[in-house]
């Protein structure tokens, strides 16, 4: 059993569709079941959320404009992939019906002049929508007994629109009973990504990237032996190529130390991907769709150190960090956990932390986006610390980066830290906060964003040291 996700660039053009359909069917002769899940074509996603303004500011031309563009985008596919004929119609007139509906969903929110969260889950959804149905039909036309299923069909969410979790048991109960029957028949079920539904049926989504993470659900859900994520570079790489043009592709990595990569700016994965899967260990592999020769990333349970110091670097950009701190502070329970609260009730994710021994200060980062509504709402939250001069305030620093260095092997090699930063103190970056999971494979460290260059290119200078020494290169 092989549960397979294609993303947006992996099914963006006739092209891409044309290889991803021939990947299916090659899949298909070495395995008797398969699962494939769809992102929306390569920028649908974006013109679906486009059309959401357009029809809040009143600009009825701007979305009826991009209905006609996304209509355009998946009719030339169709015209291309499956010949003429009662396949060609059939698919046509249900891409059509959907974008009309689209159009009408546009047509209301234009009336009212807001959009609710509701709402807007439903209109992002008609990419994977409109793709799942498209994909099914091109499969069709090769012959192949596929059929296109929206995934909140089976996968049931609370009703955090724009964000959803899933409900476990009910999700389980559902892919067990309502899936997998179609699959022992012979169906290769074609099942859209980021989507899922209310108990009482609403769309929701799972959040922006959420497609990995339903193709994780369903993988663990049909008991998959492996899990393949399609995209369009080959791998996990040891850093940004972007950055660093010397990346290279990690053939292994644990799912604990994914997850750090996912967690702090690999755009590979979405954060979440390994959390169903990892009980049942189903193996993860990443591949790309434009190179499928190459064999890609292994994503697994154990956790191999590597012989060096660091596998992988990555970076956040567009963070702020914001200190709380003040003498008053030392011994009074409570501020910390106060502090995270207000951050969560201003819409926030902490995505580092960082303490003083002394309990006097300590730091956190969010997006810049959200720092200066954190910041009020920790001062609403602290106000009479504040007043009573127990807490001096909250600072605020703009602009600044979180790397972090990665790789199992540091848990048993003393030194890691101590090599990385005097990396740092050798290339004049100045560390302005350090944190490190109890996982003991990652260390982070905040830096001004004038920074992130030369740390990441001499950080990666030791991730490629490892990677040599694992694969017996010698360096001249």
């Amino acid at each position: 059993m092989i549960t397979m996700k294609f993303g947006g660039t992996s099914v963006g053009s006739v092209e891409a569709i044309d290889r991803a359909a021939t990947i299916i069917a090659d899949q298909l002769e070495k395995d008797s079941e398969i699962a494939v899940i769809v992102s929306a074509m390569g920028g649908v996603t974006d013109l679906l959320i486009q059309s959401v303004q357009k029809a809040i500011n009143g600009d009825k031309w701007g979305y009826l404009s991009i209905t006609k563009d996304i209509r355009d985008k998946h009719e030339d596919a169709i015209n291309e992939l499956i010949r003429a004929g009662t396949l060609r119609e059939s698919i046509l007139g249900r891409i059509n019906a959907m974008l009309d509906k689209h159009a009408e969903l546009c047509e209301a929110i234009n009336i009212l002049g807001e959009a609710t969260p509701r709402i807007k889950d439903s209109i992002v959804s008609f990419g994977e929508r409109l793709s799942c149905r498209m994909i099914a039909a091109v499969l069709q036309e090769r012959g192949i007994n596929a059929q296109a299923f929206d995934s909140g069909e089976f996968l049931i969410t609370n009703d955090i629109y724009q964000d959803a979790d899933p409900l476990w048991d009910i999700t389980e109960e559902n892919i067990g009973k309502n899936l997998k029957p179609h699959i022992e028949n012979g169906v290769v079920p074609i099942i859209t990504g980021f989507i899922g539904a209310t108990p009482e049926g609403s769309i929701t989504t799972l959040g922006r990237g959420g497609s990995d993470f339903v193709a994780a659900i369903f993988a663990a859900y049909l008991d998959s032996d492996e899990l393949i994520i399609w995209t369009d570079v080959d791998g996990v790489m040891t850093t940004d190529p972007r950055i660093d043009k010397r990346a290279q592709v990690l053939p292994y990595v644990s799912y604990t130390e994914v997850g750090e990569l996912a967690y702090y700016g690999a755009k590979v994965l979405h954060p979440k991907t390994v959390q169903p899967i990892i009980a049942k260990e189903i193996p993860l592999r990443v591949r790309n769709t434009f190179n499928p020769d190459h064999p890609g990333t292994l994503i697994g349970a154990e956790a191999k150190a590597s012989d060096g110091i660091i596998k992988a670097v990555t970076a956040i950009r567009k963070v702020s960090m914001l200190t709380v701190s003040g003498k008053g502070m030392l011994g009074v329970p409570g501020i910390a956990g106060r502090t995270f609260l207000a951050t969560a009730n201003a819409g926030a994710s902490i995505l580092m932390i960082s303490q003083s021994s002394s309990e006097q200060s300590f730091c956190f980062t969010v997006v810049n986006a959200q720092a200066d509504e954190v910041k009020a709402s920790v001062e609403h939250e602290l106000s009479s610390e504040i007043a009573h001069r127990d807490v001096d305030g909250i600072d605020v620093v703009g602009n600044v980066v979180i790397i972090t260095a990665v790789g199992a092997g540091m848990r048993h090699k003393p030194g890691v830290a101590g090599s990385v930063f005097t990396c740092m103190g050798d290339n004049g970056v100045n560390v302005l906060a350090i944190a490190q999971g109890s996982s003991e494979c990652s260390i982070s460290f905040v830096i001004d964003e004038n920074d992130l260059e030369t740390a990441v290119l001499r950080l990666h200078d030791l991730a490629l040291e490892s990677h040599e020494k694992e694969n017996g290169i010698t360096s001249h």
